[in-house]
């Protein structure tokens, strides 16, 4: 099963640990503040008494949710790849592509 995590941490310190506890685990870096990958029931209870205690008393959030194969399947993305962004907001040279829907 795969597994999301997402935080929202003010502290960098704290947030640094978070990335690289996340890191250990296995889970890839997909946004700023959001890991995905495969991590079984055991392994995530893990990765949650870990950030649990990365976290401690100071302000923040942490969500660990795990996706099953079915959910996973029905998963849209938008994406549009950086350089094209940066073509587009020069009129001159503006792509007729539209962004990436998977």
């Amino acid at each position: 099963m795969k597994t999301l995590v997402v935080y929202d941490i003010p502290d960098d310190r704290t947030r640094t640990k978070v990335f690289e506890t996340c890191k250990d685990y296995g889970l890839a870096h997909i946004q700023y503040s959001a890991f995905f990958g495969p991590l079984n029931q055991n392994r995530r209870q893990e990765l949650y008494q870990r950030l649990r205690r990365v976290l401690g008393e100071k302000e923040g959030k942490i969500i660990i949710c795990p996706i099953c194969d079915k959910d996973l399947s029905l998963l849209l993305e938008i994406a549009i790849p950086e350089q094209a962004a940066v073509r587009s907001t020069d009129k001159k040279t503006a792509s007729s592509k539209g962004p990436l829907i998977y």
